[in-house]
This record gives structure tokens, C-alpha cells and sequence, in this order.
């Protein structure tokens, strides 16, 4: 099996992070795990998860502990009956890993090709509780960990959140969720999630962007990946201007990685990178998750405005997921670069008609495939070959290709884009 590199990471790593989702998990409590889009939510997941010190040393109530990991990015379909086999398909595979008895892992299987065969979400439902029963028969607590649980928001119905309920009821309250997002829940389906049940239901956490130290850790992991070595004075100005983002530090050594010859000042690294697409489009993304009123308060906070208790109120997310902070009588952005992207948002940073980059590369890919179904992966190997295995969300590749098909209108083209709904793109002639 692969090792994770987070594995290897010291067990120190977001140490406060990490007691307090012990400690929730030592009571069998369910989290919602709420951060930044590409904070480094799943970076600090696969050290928890993969560690072989974490239950010793976070957990420590003598429990036998087994985490299921569901990673949503692996849908390709966005629906409730699809993630149901994806949590049939990963409990079926604990069990196959785990100590419990041949004979239950052979019913297990069993069940998973019954279910296959049937294609019915009620047996496969039953199918999920009849092997989370076997795990806790055999002594075990299971956590259920929905990555990228927000991915669902638009298929989430009642009777859905009622069988997650219903699961964790029939298991006595050995069963914990710990579902990850970059909204609490009822932000992703109000009508679905509400605060008076959820209040007793799960605990929110919110994960920051990470301290120095451990952002040092992740910075000589992402060296060592991308055969690369930067200066002990770039290493500190690119942890400056990452401020704790995970995936602008990530963004930032791939970029440096790129360049002939390493600006040596900060301010040529910043200009460097707040010019970069990659950089800008995250920046993009982030500014686009947020509400109008904590896009508006954000704007405020830019030009030195006083926040008033009420604006920080409707607000508070700002300030809970860490994106911006107050120090020294003051509102500060988590970092530079998003700053400056805030700053710059009246300004026109490219030439409207003329494709950048990763356009150009999308639309070369999709040309070379005309009239042919593009899925999302494949667009992902085509145009973020450099960074796919930490994950291109959703929301990029859908800008990408709006902004593609809108500058193609702007040309003239021949070539439309079409969607087909949760698969994928076709480029067709007009």
C-alpha cells in the first residue's frame, strides 16, 4: 500500500488541532470538520487519520478505534444513491482490512455484490448499517469521515440526513461522523440541517490556517515532492505570503519551481505570484464562497472602514475560519496574497480576448476530443497535471470553463462548450 506522507509528519503537527477532534471522538461525538476552501483540512486529515501515535495520544480512552475515510471527490456522479455505494464500497473495505473474521468479511462482500446487482438505495442503506454492525460486533468504533461532505449540498434531502440519524441510533451511539466543509451545515441545506437539532447532534470545529511551524513541516514535505530546494530566505518569505493557506504554499513552491532563475526579494515573489492564474483563481475561488454580506464586510475591512458589531455578526465566519483576525486594534487578511486580490478586484488583470494559460490548455485538450465527452478527471490530467494529486475542486474547473466559453463568444468562435450535468464537458462546432 502506498504510505501517506502526512503519516510521517511529528505527532506534534497541529497538535491543538488534533486534541480537540480527540477529545470530540474519545466522547464518540460527530464533528463538522469547517475551514477555508483548500485550507489544509485534507492535508490535516491524512496525519490524523494515518498516524500510528494519533489514538495514543489524542484519543486515549481505550476504545479499538476505526476510521472509515469517504472521500466525496471520489463521486462522479453528485447524488444521494452514489454516495451511498461509496460508503457501501469503503465499509465493505475496512472490514476486509480489518481482524474480524473471515466468515464476516465473506457476508460483507456478499452484501456488496447484492447490492450492486439490485441497484436499490433501501437494501443498500440496510447493506451500510449491516456492516457497521459487524464492526462494532467485533469490538470496533467507527468513524465515518465525509470528505468534501459540502460537495452534496444540492442533493441533500431530509429523508437522507434521516438515515444518517438512523444509522448512528441503531448502533447505539457507537457510530461518530466527522463530516468536512467549507460551510457549517445548515449554510448547505437550511431546510435540511437545522441548528435546533444539530445543536445536540454534532459540534462544529473550525480548522484555521496553520501556524508557522507546522506550514514549515508541509513547506519540506512539498519540497521533496517537487524535487526542489529553496533558501532558507525564500522558504520564510513563501510561509509569509501562504499565511497558513496550505494551497497557496503549495501553489507557491510549484511556481517557484517553474522559474529559471528565484526572485530574491519579496516583493518580486509577491509580484510573481499575485500575477500567476493558479494563484489568482484561488484567490477567486476563496472571495466566491463567501455570502454578499461577507463579501461586503470583507471589501470594508480593505479600505481601513470600522467593522460594527452587527456587520461582524452577519459576518462571523470571517472570523471564525480565520480569514481575517484582529491584532493590535486592528482587522488583518490572513494573507498577502488574498489581500491584494481583494484590492485588485477593479482592476482588469488580463487581456479579456485572449486566453490565459490553463485556457489555452483546456481548450487544446477539448479540441483535440471535439464532439467527444471530456470527463472531469481528464480535464484535471490535461490542464492541472502539476498539482492533481492534492485536488482541483469543482468550483475551478466550472470558472475555467465559463470563462473559456464566454472568451470564445467574445472571438467569434466556431466551437461551443457544452455541460453534461455531473460528468463532464464536449467541445461542439456551431
Amino acid at each position: 500500500m502506498k504510505r501517506v506522507i502526512e503519516a510521517g509528519y511529528p505527532i506534534a503537527f497541529r497538535t491543538s488541532e488534533a486534541e480537540q477532534l480527540g477529545q470530540h471522538l474519545s466522547h464518540h461525538h460527530s464533528v463538522v470538520l469547517i475551514g477555508m476552501k483548500r485550507v489544509g483540512i485534507s492535508n490535516f486529515l491524512r496525519f490524523f487519520l494515518n498516524h500510528e501515535a494519533i489514538a495514543e495520544a489524542y484519543i486515549r480512552n481505550g476504545a479499538k478505534q476505526i476510521f472509515v475515510q469517504v472521500d466525496l471527490n471520489d463521486l462522479i456522479e453528485r447524488n444521494i444513491s452514489a454516495f451511498w455505494t461509496l460508503l457501501l464500497t469503503r465499509g465493505v473495505d475496512a472490514v476486509q482490512y480489518s481482524s474480524l473474521p473471515e466468515s464476516t468479511k465473506r457476508q460483507c462482500r456478499k452484501l456488496f455484490v447484492q447490492s450492486i446487482q439490485l441497484k436499490d438505495q433501501f437494501f443498500t442503506v440496510e447493506s451500510v448499517r449491516k456492516v457497521l454492525d459487524a464492526l462494532v460486533g467485533g469490538g470496533l468504533y467507527p468513524t465515518l469521515f465525509f470528505v468534501r461532505f459540502d460537495r452534496l449540498a444540492d442533493t441533500i434531502t431530509p429523508e437522507f440526513f434521516s438515515n444518517l440519524v438512523g444509522l448512528r441510533d441503531a448502533l447505539k451511539q457507537k457510530l461518530s461522523y466527522v463530516f468536512t466543509s467549507y460551510r457549517p451545515l445548515p449554510d448547505l441545506a437550511p431546510d435540511v440541517f437545522k441548528k435546533s437539532f444539530l445543536s445536540t447532534f454534532s459540534f462544529d470545529m473550525y480548522l484555521k490556517p496553520a501556524a508557522s511551524t507546522d506550514m514549515q513541516i508541509i513547506l519540506e514535505t512539498l519540497m521533496a515532492q517537487y524535487h526542489t530546494n529553496l533558501d532558507k530566505k525564500t522558504q520564510r518569505t513563501l510561509l509569509h505570503l501562504a499565511g497558513g493557506y496550505v494551497q497557496y504554499l503549495q501553489l507557491g513552491v510549484i511556481r517557484l519551481r517553474e522559474e529559471k532563475s528565484i526572485p530574491k526579494t519579496e516583493h518580486d515573489i509577491v509580484d510573481l505570484l499575485w500575477k500567476d492564474e493558479q494563484v489568482v483563481l484561488q484567490s477567486e475561488e476563496l472571495f466566491e464562497s463567501l455570502t454578499k454580506t461577507e463579501k461586503e464586510v470583507l471589501l470594508s475591512i480593505k479600505q481601513g472602514n470600522d467593522i460594527s458589531e452587527k456587520q461582524r455578526e452577519a459576518a462571523k465566519y470571517l472570523w471564525n475560519t480565520g480569514m481575517v483576525y484582529d491584532e493590535n486594534k486592528r482587522t488583518h487578511f490572513f494573507s498577502v496574497l488574498f489581500e491584494d486580490y481583494i484590492g485588485g478586484l477593479s482592476m482588469t488583470r488580463v487581456n479579456e480576448k485572449e486566453f490565459t494559460k490553463k485556457e489555452h490548455l483546456l481548450f487544446t485538450f477539448l479540441k483535440a476530443h471535439e464532439n467527444e465527452l471530456c470527463e472531469r478527471e481528464s480535464i484535471i490530467e490535461a490542464v492541472w497535471s502539476e498539482s492533481r494529486d492534492l485536488g482541483v475542486s469543482d468550483w475551478a474547473i466550472d470558472r475555467l470553463v465559463a470563462r473559456l466559453r464566454s472568451k470564445l463568444k467574445t472571438q467569434g468562435s466556431p466551437y461551443s462548450i457544452m455541460t453534461v450535468v455531473t460528468r463532464g464537458y464536449k467541445l461542439l462546432r456551431l
